[in-house]
């Protein structure tokens, strides 16, 4: 009898271990199944539309439903600059991050802010999707704890101004101008502006109370915060530099996904990277003759004004290699390559 009980009581513990294995391996499956991502734009934002949400949806139907998301915007799951930190520590287990808010863990993937290199959102999207395969910026990513599924930027930075026609670098000096990271802010303070670093969210009213004379900022993105209402002057034909996006998946998560799964995200994120950055570039052809027929001033730089304008911002190359590269080898490689690969 008593042998029995012994046996009834291993066998009870022996089920209650294996229920409690196989309801672990449930967690561990609902998270592969549901994934969670945060995203630092709204819903309405083209690069949410048409790049997010967009991929989500493809990905869950190539999958048929094997893969599906929670989707975290607007700041929901993080605030954009921890939203990297976020998907290594499984706050969440993908985003959409702005390298340039992690310069410090990703300096190489800066270089999408040196001016210059492209005129289009499909052309500098080109570019990096091809350096995310491999090299150096993948690289980064990887030793970050992250896997780039797929990489697109905006549409090169111009310049909105309150009450002033931005011309050549002498319109420029003792203004007041909203930069994004410290490689634009090179460019403003090369053109005699003062860079000021403020949230995107913020701009509208700092514009509105004069606190900034003037913006630097990617077309596509204008109505997303409505800097219309508050600005008069629109260059269309600057190259501010430029802004990357990068949807990311924590990579220990994402190697343990099944080949076909990780198959189905990244040839997704080919397909919409190339498509939300031609959905800019239309946007902004559409964006600027509303704008015009408004009644703002919506201008191209003459060739003297390019000249000037690249003169006085030709040492930014420069002073980026000197600081980044002073810490990472690599840099002069990835400028090289960036280079020759938006000429393509």
């Amino acid at each position: 009898m008593k042998r029995l009980v012994t046996g009834l009581m291993a066998t009870i513990a022996g089920a209650a271990i294996a229920g409690t294995a196989l309801a672990g391996l449930g967690v561990l499956s609902a998270q592969a199944e549901e994934l969670r991502l945060g995203d630092f734009q709204s819903t309405t934002h083209i690069v949410s539309m048409e790049g997010t949400q967009k991929w989500m949806k493809q990905v869950e139907e190539m999958t048929g439903g094997k893969i599906t998301f929670s989707h975290f915007p607007a700041q929901q799951a993080a605030k954009s600059k921890e939203l990297l930190s976020a998907t290594t520590n499984g706050i969440v287990d993908a985003a959409l991050i702005g390298p340039i808010y992690n310069a410090e863990v990703l300096p190489l993937n800066s270089v999408v802010g040196l001016p210059g290199f492209y005129t289009t959102a499909q052309q500098g999207t080109a570019a990096l999707q091809k350096m995310m395969q491999e090299g150096p910026l993948r690289d980064e990513m990887l030793n970050a704890g992250v896997v780039p599924i797929f990489a697109f930027v905006l549409p090169p930075y111009q310049i909105l101004s309150k009450d002033k026609h931005l011309g050549g670098p002498d319109d420029w000096k003792g203004l007041n101008i909203r930069t994004s990271g410290a490689t634009q802010a090179m460019v403003a303070r090369d053109l005699g502006a003062a860079g000021v670093s403020i949230a995107g969210p913020e701009v509208y009213t700092a514009v509105e109370r004069g606190r900034l004379d003037g913006v630097l900022f990617p077309l596509a993105s204008v109505p997303g915060y409505n800097l219309q209402e508050v600005v008069k002057h629109i260059s269309t034909n600057g190259a501010f530099g430029g802004y990357s996006f990068i949807l990311v998946v924590r990579r220990d998560l994402f190697e343990g996904l099944p080949q076909e799964t990780q198959d189905a995200m990244l040839k997704a994120g080919a397909e919409v990277a190339m498509h939300v950055a031609k959905a800019q570039d239309d946007s902004v052809a559409v964006l600027t003759q509303k704008w015009a027929e408004d009644g703002i001033d919506v201008y191209q730089f003459t060739d003297e004004e390019h000249a000037a304008i690249n003169k006085a911002i030709s040492t930014v190359r420069e002073e980026w290699l000197d600081r980044i590269g002073g810490r990472n080898p690599k840099a002069a490689d990835v400028v090289a390559q960036y280079s020759e690969l938006t000429k393509e």
